[in-house]
C-alpha cells in the first residue's frame, strides 16, 4: 500500500526536477515519506497480529 505512495512521490519529484518546480518536488517528497510510514505501520501491525 505504501509502495504506491512512494512511486507516486518519485514521479512527482522527477517531474519537479524536470520542470524546475519546487512545490511539485516538495509534494513528491511528502508522498514518499507517507508511503514509507505506511509500510512501517503495516509491518508493525502484521507483527502484532503474529503474521511475521
Amino acid at each position: 500500500m505504501g509502495s504506491a505512495d512512494e512511486a507516486k512521490g518519485r514521479v512527482k519529484e522527477a517531474l519537479g526536477d524536470l520542470t524546475d518546480n519546487d512545490k511539485l518536488r516538495q509534494k513528491g517528497g511528502i508522498d514518499r515519506a507517507k508511503g514509507q510510514v505506511k509500510d512501517v505501520v503495516d509491518k508493525a501491525a502484521d507483527r502484532a497480529a503474529g503474521k511475521d
